[in-house]
């Protein structure tokens, strides 16, 4: 009889406690314990909590996320450059031209050095003749497989594991949430949509990015759309609220950036009523990943943190809020 007491007071305690335990995991386990993630988790709470003078109606639940050197690295150089350049590689036996026409002669001389001092004008002549010219379905094509097979040239990870831990549990822990997840990126939109929806669970038409001009045509009698070599709009700066508006047609009350071509996003998101935050992420961790900001010419960050410190938006030091940084 007193074995039988002991096993229900045990099964009793069991169904008491185990509600609690499970409402105290910590939905941020790669994230420092600091006032950064405090900050994020009492406005996700304030902002769901129907009893709450911050409720937000679940259809007004828009966070809008930049995706290089936001939600993925961007070091030493954006990552959608290197498909383009390795897809120069793979064409050139097709065009002996390049070995004298830049960028082209320096992609083949591995010299990225020569292909910065090309500028602009280089970077526009290698997005149209490796982005270009084929249709959407062959651009998917090209992109899935090269995803599948490059690998980062510092850390030799394939680019879809050089992704940020702490911001995949970020987007999660805004979904179960009621928050809807975008991602408004300077990169083009059609690359991200290959692979960014099942490294980050965001469909693709939550992602948002820089597109180049394209056209309906038969294609050997098929249906297809074709991709042209002339850009139609460039998703960064400025053009971020743009593309939002015309777009999700809804202010987002969370934005997170991480460098002056998101200032724009995250100033509109703040302007707008009710409650709202504006997240920067600061890279200033070396050893796990790299240190960079006004000096950098990628993810350059100087405005942005200025504007960030007066107006006390959530700026994220990578070295002192994460535990960890890529997933393991």
């Amino acid at each position: 009889m007193i074995r039988a007491t002991r096993f229900l007071l045990l099964l009793w305690l069991n169904a008491v406690m185990m509600p609690a335990a499970f409402a105290a995991a910590d939905p941020l386990p790669s994230w420092n314990d600091t006032a950064t993630k405090q900050q994020m988790m009492q406005f996700v709470e304030q902002t769901t909590d129907k009893n709450s003078p911050q409720f937000v109606p679940v259809a007004e639940r828009i966070a809008t996320f930049d995706n290089d050197g936001t939600l993925w690295a961007e070091q030493p150089a954006y990552f959608q450059l290197f498909y383009a350049i390795d897809r120069v590689k793979d064409q050139a036996d097709k065009h002996p031209e390049w070995k004298t026409e830049e960028p082209f002669a320096s992609i083949l001389k591995g010299d990225m050095e020569g292909v910065k001092k090309s500028g602009m004008e280089g970077l526009m002549k290698l997005v149209m003749v490796t982005h270009a010219n084929m249709t959407t379905a062959q651009f998917y094509q090209s992109v899935e497989q090269w995803v599948q097979t490059a690998k980062h040239p510092v850390t030799n990870k394939p680019f879809t594991e050089m992704v940020y831990q702490p911001m995949l549990e970020l987007l999660n822990y805004l979904r179960s949430n009621g928050y809807k997840t975008y991602i408004v990126s300077g990169g083009g939109v059609e690359f991200m949509r290959t692979w960014a929806p099942q490294v980050y669970g965001i469909p693709p038409e939550q992602i948002i990015g820089s597109t180049i001009k394209t056209e309906f045509k038969l294609v050997e009698g098929k249906p297809a759309i074709t991709r042209l070599p002339e850009i139609d709009f460039i998703d960064d700066k400025e053009g971020k609220p743009v593309n939002i508006q015309k777009i999700i047609g809804r202010r987002p009350v969370i934005a997170f950036g991480n460098s002056d071509g998101d200032l724009a996003m995250l100033q509109w998101t703040k302007a707008g009523s009710g409650p709202r935050m504006s997240l920067l992420l600061h890279h200033t961790d070396a050893e796990r990943e790299w240190a960079y900001d006004k000096e950098s010419s990628i993810g350059h960050l100087d405005k942005a943190l200025s504007v960030a410190e007066k107006e006390q938006w959530i700026v994220v030091d990578m070295k002192r809020d994460w535990k960890q940084v890529f997933p393991q």
